[in-house]
């Protein structure tokens, strides 16, 4: 996958929010990986905030979504996953500032 295809990608994965947190997926830290294949397949290994999240299934519909528009991707599978573990180190400037995290 091409650089401006990812970015694209990340750019509607922005658009997913944790609706615990308040930030999007993205800036979280919790999308470790993507890959597409020939078919069109998206395949996002990603990660939640906590084991138990209740709303994983929730999530996981709304990434499917984000991005169904973009041309290239013709399926999605979203794979949740446990390593790496997540922490607040793996989160972006913005979603420290935001949430007052030095």
């Amino acid at each position: 996958m091409d650089e401006a295809l990812k970015e694209n990608i990340l750019g509607a994965l922005e658009l997913v929010v944790d609706p615990e947190i308040g930030i999007d997926i993205v800036n979280l830290g919790l999308v470790y990986d993507l890959k597409l294949n020939d078919e069109g397949v998206l395949t996002v290994d990603m990660t939640l905030t906590s084991m138990g999240c209740p709303l994983a299934g929730m999530i996981v519909d709304q990434v499917k979504n984000a991005v169904s528009d973009i041309p290239e991707v013709k399926d999605t599978m979203v794979n949740i996953v446990w390593n790496p573990p997540w922490s607040k180190d793996m989160m972006s400037r913005y979603a420290k500032i935001a949430l007052g995290i030095k």
